[in-house]
Order: C-alpha cells, then sequence, then structure tokens
C-alpha cells in the first residue's frame, strides 16, 4: 500500500488541506497550510481545534499505516490543546505500540513558530 497515495485520497483530509509529507518505520509527519475558513476566531487566524485533532488522527493513522501496509481505522483518540494554533500547522506521529488488534500512537503537534500546540495519543484498530 502506498502511505502517501492513500491518505491523499481521503476526502475529509483533502477537504482540509492534509498533507501526509513522510510516513514510514512507524513515524509520520504531515502539515495543513492555515486559512481563513480554518480559523475558530474572526479577528486572528487560529486554527480551530477541529482541524488540529484532524491534523493529529491523519498523521497518526499514517504512522500505524506504514507498519501494518491497511487502513486502520481510529478506536479512540485523547489530545491534550496546549497554545492556540497560528500559522501552518504541523504534525508528528510515532508508534508507541503495535498489536495484533490495537496499535497506539503518540503525536505532536506544532504551530509555524514551533510551539507545541497539542499533544495526543491515538489508538487504532490494526487487525
Amino acid at each position: 500500500m502506498d502511505v502517501k497515495t492513500f491518505f491523499e485520497n481521503m476526502p475529509f483530509a483533502d477537504l482540509l488541506g492534509v498533507d501526509v509529507t513522510v510516513a514510514s518505520d512507524g513515524h509520520a509527519e504531515g502539515t495543513v497550510e492555515m486559512r481563513e475558513e480554518l480559523s475558530w476566531n474572526e479577528d486572528r487566524i487560529m486554527a480551530h481545534g477541529g482541524v488540529t485533532f484532524t491534523l493529529a488522527d491523519t498523521v497518526g493513522g499514517a504512522a500505524l499505516v506504514s507498519l501494518v501496509d491497511q487502513p486502520v481505522p481510529t478506536i479512540d483518540m485523547r489530545i491534550d490543546y496546549l497554545e492556540a494554533g497560528t500559522g501552518d500547522l504541523r504534525a508528528e506521529a510515532d508508534v508507541v505500540r503495535l498489536g495484533g488488534d490495537v496499535g497506539v500512537v503518540d503525536v505532536a503537534v506544532y504551530a509555524a513558530d514551533d510551539t507545541q500546540i497539542a499533544d495526543a495519543r491515538g489508538v487504532y484498530k490494526t487487525g
């Protein structure tokens, strides 16, 4: 399975502009280019929490897909928002456990100035 192509063809991720840039060996990275319609604030462009969450979930899934070579539906995801997301967003994900039925991935999301804006842990179905 071509991981990058799989995520490029995901309609919702495409709608938001999620770009999975790296996905191999249980590690993935991705970005979202911020634009006005993704903001929660009409006076200043700041990422809506759903945008941050979707980036974390998508990049977390890509990290796991790079190991299991199949789609991995999300079972659960917990996210802590640490700062407002301003500018383009970037996420980095690493698989921390790969089991026969589930996999666990840690994801960090960063703003354009490299401030960490969110910390997430996703659980995905692998079998």
